[in-house]
């Protein structure tokens, strides 16, 4: 067996082996590996959200695989595991910051061998996660991927339950939903990823470095509070230039849990789509809004613009699906913040 095969093999046996002594609660709570027979250029490393398993991210982690990738999607620590929890005896979620950053160390360190550049990613709290590691570790990272960052809570009063809070949270699973990790946690548990977000807009003020990242925000997210995803992009977009922020227009109708259909979310693909342009491209956000400008207010095709802007090489196909996506109003107003 070659170097690479020796590496997967005891990468997913390890894993196995932990995850069968826990145990865990079902199938859909084990991490997931996509992987290819060959070291790939590019392996994908995600992060699933607060209340949900690796399971969902196996959607877009399947399009990353068809696409040549190796993915990896590892289960949280203290997410998913067996047991008869409830109010009584809550799940052990931790509620340490240093658990979950040395974790997400742990995991892009075993990733690296995987392919030559590593693209990480998650959604809410998991993408609070991979920001930090896009600031803690960027020369170890090619791009992040921030889907509906957990900074804080869009509703006030929620924010502070969060924060003072030591309640117990229940719902029930939808028939046919895809799965949770749990059926409920304790309010601290949560609190820990508020807590890593407000660390992280603190710290990208005062970076001098970090990962080419894209914010994937939605105008119907209600569990967040956009204005500070805003706030973040501002701050990485002076550290790196190449951060990409959008978000989907309310036409759309994408939930906070953004990753799947089974999550409420019938355009998953377009958010495919726009991350996959991200990946694939190897531009600045201006350069995006002045392609978008020339196709839309100068009639020119997709291929033209990127050709004559000296692009071809750095663009990926999906960037024309993204463009499509994008503020008419909004492009004009950068056009004219620019040249004033």
């Amino acid at each position: 067996m070659s170097d690479y095969s020796n590496t997967i093999a005891a990468l997913v046996r390890e894993t196995r082996a932990r995850e069968k002594a826990l145990p865990l609660m079902n199938e859909s709570c084990h991490s997931q590996f996509l992987l290819q027979a060959q070291r790939t250029s590019k392996v994908c490393l995600f992060f699933h959200g607060f209340t949900a398993t690796p399971e969902q991210f196996l959607p877009i982690g399947e399009a990353f695989f068809q696409a040549g990738y190796n993915v990896v999607i590892p289960l949280l620590p203290g997410h998913g595991l067996a047991g008869n929890w409830d109010s009584d005896r809550p799940p052990p979620l931790p509620e340490e910051q240093q658990t979950y950053q040395e974790f997400g160390l742990y995991w892009l360190e075993q990733v690296q061998a995987l392919g030559e550049q590593v693209v990480i990613g998650g959604l809410s709290g998991g993408s609070t996660l991979s920001a930090w590691l896009a600031l803690e570790r960027p020369e170890l990272i090619h791009r992040a991927l921030l889907f509906a960052p957990y900074l804080s809570n869009s509703n006030l009063l929620v924010d502070f339950i969060v924060k003072i809070m030591p309640i117990y949270f229940q719902w029930r699973t939808e028939e046919g939903a895809i799965s949770y990790g749990y059926d409920g946690f304790v309010m601290p548990a949560l609190r820990v990823f508020m807590d890593m977000g407000q660390d992280l807009l603190e710290r990208a003020k005062n970076s001098v470095a970090a990962a080419p990242c894209f914010i994937i925000a939605s105008d119907r997210d209600r569990a967040i509070d956009d204005n500070e995803n805003k706030e973040l992009y501002e701050s990485l977009v002076k550290l790196q230039p190449k951060c990409w922020y959008y978000s989907f227009d309310r036409v759309f109708d994408i939930p906070h849990n953004m990753m799947t259909k089974a999550e409420g979310n019938d355009y998953q693909d377009l958010v495919f789509a726009a991350t996959k342009a991200y990946v694939g491209s190897d531009v600045t956000w201006q350069e995006v809004e002045e392609i978008a400008y020339q196709m839309l207010f100068q009639g020119k095709t997709f291929d033209t613009v990127v050709q004559e802007l000296g692009l071809t090489q750095r663009v990926s196909p999906d960037l024309q699906t993204l463009i499509s996506l994008l503020d008419k109003p909004a492009i004009v107003a950068a056009r004219k913040s620019e040249s004033s």
